[in-house]
């Protein structure tokens, strides 16, 4: 039992921790310390009630740990891979639920991160195939490395053509907000300088170096803001279909009212 140290711990720090995920003892003890103590209005106890959010600093860091040991114990120990299949599946329900009947989002990245977890998978791979080189040349199998040298040289191809097709859609914005921008600001603005507001036009508002993102630029400041009416439907919250046509073409009217 060369993986009894890491099957221990994932059964300790895995398993057990997705059932007390589940329980929730920890908010569950706070909630009526603060409702005995600290609830004396409606507001006080919605506040005590509060689920907050999943904490991705710590939860997301771990579920990686545990795909790296499976990728590298799948060569030295497989015995490991069923606990490893275990934790993901009971995971995948737990976390799966408590995001979307408990937890209340208080942001969306627009999936920001996943060029970082997408590189460290990659590496976890690259690493896994070196060990399983290193373990079949020291199980006197030397003929069957050079062949075997062709996976991490597959999979770092790979990463960059991942890289290469996907990451831009994390760092430009779609083609229809694009076109937004530049009707918005052709008619707000007939004079403004394209060339020097192109440098960040198209940023996600992440990468942006201002901290509010601009509808308009006026000199004067009593300047009223003009409103421009644009066509645009929304396809994950709008309940019913929009009085528009459901077309993605913007259009800017003759007369632009200004209150």
């Amino acid at each position: 039992m060369k993986a009894t140290f890491f099957i221990t711990y994932v059964m300790v720090d895995g398993w057990a921790g997705v059932s007390l995920e589940i329980l929730r003892i920890r908010a569950f003890v706070l909630y009526h310390l603060k409702n005995f103590f600290l609830v004396k209005t409606e507001k006080d106890r919605e506040e005590a009630m509060d689920p907050g959010s999943i904490c991705f600093y710590w939860s997301e860091p771990r579920i990686q740990l545990y795909f790296l040991l499976g990728l590298v114990y799948a060569a030295v120990t497989p015995l490991l891979l069923p606990f490893i299949l275990v934790f993901f599946a009971l995971g995948y329900v737990v976390y799966r639920h408590q995001i979307i009947n408990v937890y209340h989002q208080r942001y969306e990245s627009g999936a920001q991160f996943w060029p970082n977890v997408h590189l460290r998978i990659i590496v976890a791979l690259i690493a896994s195939q070196l060990l399983l080189l290193g373990l079949l040349s020291t199980k006197g199998l030397e003929e069957a490395t050079p062949v075997l040298l062709v996976l991490p040289i597959l999979t770092f191809w790979f990463h960059k053509y991942c890289t290469h097709r996907y990451k831009p859609a994390f760092v430009r914005n779609p083609l229809q907000e694009a076109m937004r921008k530049d009707t918005l600001e052709h008619a707000r603005e007939p004079n403004f300088d394209l060339k020097s507001y192109l440098a960040d036009s198209y940023l996600h508002p992440v990468f942006k170096s201002d901290d509010v993102d601009k509808f308009y630029v006026a000199e004067d400041p009593g300047a009223e803001e003009v409103i421009v009416a644009t066509k645009r439907q929304s396809r994950r919250t709008t309940p019913v279909q929009s009085k528009y046509d459901g077309s993605d073409r913007l259009s800017v009217p003759d007369s632009i009212p200004e209150r």
